[in-house]
């Protein structure tokens, strides 16, 4: 029998690591039980994180969720010892049934096929499910020529955000001659909420690795790197452990399998600059140099990385490659849309019920994934919106719930696609908030280069705080709209060009928020401090004192059976006396 303990980030952070010396432990204990311990990354499922996996000699699987250690103990005795699960704690089984089943059956699987069910430190492991068999294909039986048009065929696009179809980049890369080119994974994930490449690079290193592989040997590149941000230590100990297991078994290297191709990869830590994910600013930053953008032509296709021509994809992308030349195009290109071909993951957080790492099929459906998989709103409260896209994207509100997701129909929205970020907001999230918000985190992470993003992003940003502590004024809905337009039209990369969006977005949808901020100095969420207040209603008031016990700043006074009141001076709009009335006798207007 074996045991597998989810450690990728948000296993570790929910206690996994504990759970996992508990079943060590009682391994020890009990001698005669024979059973193995093993890790893996994440499954996707982290709001069930600890997550334990039992699997038995017939290769049945059952899988808890929650797992304390002293679950992990009722787990060994009742299920590895008495051969009798725990049903209470299943999320699901092999055969498909369990309480949380539906997030994993609804999902169709590439990238995350090997993510959870593979020790990610295990080469053997990973060859075991396929790794490195594409690889294999592209060297002996395909000529590099063969391998990017195999690349186009498939349709598969960049799914780092800008949506460019990865086989012609590949073909523009493949067509300059040089001594020397580069192709290098961008795994710079930076945005809000996003944690994709963070979870396929600490569940399944091997998928980006054979994707590099397969990418240098179609354009001609015999070196590689991998930029990966330093928070991500996981991830990167996984990736040089992964790294150095391919060489040795002469995945990576000289002579890689006895076709003569050699390719040798590196990794580069990055300190963690959102604008470093546009490909010039990650080339300068591999350089040595700040990341700033560099102005295109010429483009990195060109003359990229030491001045020679390059190649940049992200985590993602890479990891479909070595999946598309194993199974071939037509495989790929049979799934998703019409001009969307395959599938995406996203990372599903904000205020979802079933947060996590999902996968789906080009042309699901937002509600396909919100609530399909998502289980719907954490607070049960009516779903408002879905931020797409991070920072770069846009929100969609929940009259377009049906909208189907590929790269065309998102950007009619308004949004993009991006790099899979998907925050869902329910009706207490205040969108003029939101668009302060993401513009906030756009305009701190500017490099400053162009007087567009770095002077008309903080513009922007100065509106939007004055509307949200109740000093809009007429004309500022419009003054946004037309900052957003020149900074879209000149900003020179992809982090000011599409900065403003969140804020074009949220007019578009909610301009109602606006104006009831500027106009009635209201805000209809009850979130922006400035223009709420919190009162106590006399007659519903039984003078129970809960509230005046909670209140962190002694705002409330009274005595017992006795009416309450807040000292207005003296509120902080926490809204802790709220939540904390069994009566009703708390409002916010």
């Amino acid at each position: 029998m074996k045991i597998m303990i989810g450690l990728g980030s948000c296993g570790i952070a929910s206690g996994g690591l504990k759970v996992r010396d508990t079943f060590e432990d009682l391994a020890k204990q009990n001698p005669d039980v024979k059973l193995e311990v093993g890790e893996t990354g994440c499954m996707g499922m982290c709001y069930k994180e600890p997550m334990v996996e039992v699997i038995d000699d017939s290769g049945f699987s059952t899988i808890y969720g929650e797992v304390s250690p002293e679950k992990a103990k009722e787990i060994f005795e009742k299920h590895i010892k008495g051969g009798k699960a725990v049903e209470e704690s299943v999320v699901m089984k092999s055969d498909g049934t369990g309480a949380e089943s539906n997030f994993i059956t609804k999902q169709q699987r590439i990238v995350l096929s090997r993510c959870g069910k593979i020790n990610p430190e295990s080469l053997d492991e990973a060859l075991a499910m396929d790794a490195y068999k594409g690889l294999e294909k592209a060297l002996k039986n395909m000529t590099p020529e063969e391998v990017v048009a195999e690349v186009l065929a498939s349709g598969v696009k960049g799914r780092g955000g800008a949506g460019f179809p990865t086989g012609l980049k590949w073909k523009f890369a493949a067509a300059p001659v040089s001594d020397q080119k580069y192709i290098i994974c961008n795994a710079d994930e930076g945005d809000p909420g996003a944690f994709m490449d963070r979870s396929v690079l600490e569940g399944d290193p091997h998928s980006v690795i054979e994707g590099l592989a397969i990418g240098g040997y179609a354009i001609g590149a015999s070196e590689g790197y991998i930029y990966a941000r330093a928070e991500y230590p996981i991830a990167i100990k996984r990736l040089e452990i992964a790294i150095r297991q391919a060489e040795e078994r002469g995945f990576l290297g000289d002579n890689i399998l006895g076709t003569g191709f050699s390719f040798h990869l590196h990794i580069k830590q990055g300190a963690g600059a959102f604008v470093c994910g546009e490909e010039t600013a990650l080339i300068e930053s591999i350089e040595g140099h700040r990341g700033m953008p560099r102005m295109r032509p010429p483009y990195p296709a060109n003359k990229g990385l030491f001045g020679k021509p390059s190649n940049i994809n992200n985590v993602e992308t890479l990891a479909n490659i070595g999946w598309i030349i194993r199974n071939g195009a037509a495989a790929f290109a049979a799934i998703g849309t019409e001009k969307s071909k395959g599938t995406k993951v996203f990372a599903l957080a904000g205020k979802i019920k079933n947060g996590g790492l999902v996968e789906i099929p080009i042309g699901a459906t937002i509600r396909d994934v919100v609530f399909g998989i998502g289980g719907g709103t954490s607070s049960g409260k009516p779903f408002k919106a879905v931020q797409m896209g991070g920072p770069s994207g846009g929100c969609i509100p929940a009259e377009y719930v049906d909208t189907i997701i590929d790269y065309d129909t998102l950007a009619a929205t308004g949004a993009i696609m991006g790099s899979g970020g998907m925050i869902v907001m329910d009706e207490d999230n205040c969108m003029v908030d939101i668009a302060r918000y993401f513009l906030n985190f756009t305009q701190s992470e500017s490099c400053g280069k162009c007087t567009f993003c770095k002077i008309g992003t903080k513009r922007m940003l100065e509106i939007l705080e004055r509307i949200t502590k109740g000093e809009g004024v007429d004309g500022d809905i419009e003054k946004l709209e037309l900052l957003a337009d020149q900074i879209k039209r000149n900003a020179l990369c992809g982090l000011g060009q599409t900065a403003p969006n969140p804020v074009l977005t949220t007019i578009r949808y909610f301009r109602h928020e606006y104006e009831a901020h500027i106009k009635d100095k209201k805000c209809p969420a009850h979130q922006c401090k400035a223009l709420i207040k919190y009162e106590i209603n006399p007659e519903k008031c039984i003078g129970c004192t809960a509230c005046s016990k909670k209140c962190p700043v002694g705002a409330i006074s009274g005595v017992l059976k006795s009416a309450h009141k807040i000292d207005q001076s003296k509120c902080t709009k926490c809204g802790t006396c709220l939540s904390s009335c069994k009566f009703g006798a708390i409002s916010v207007d």
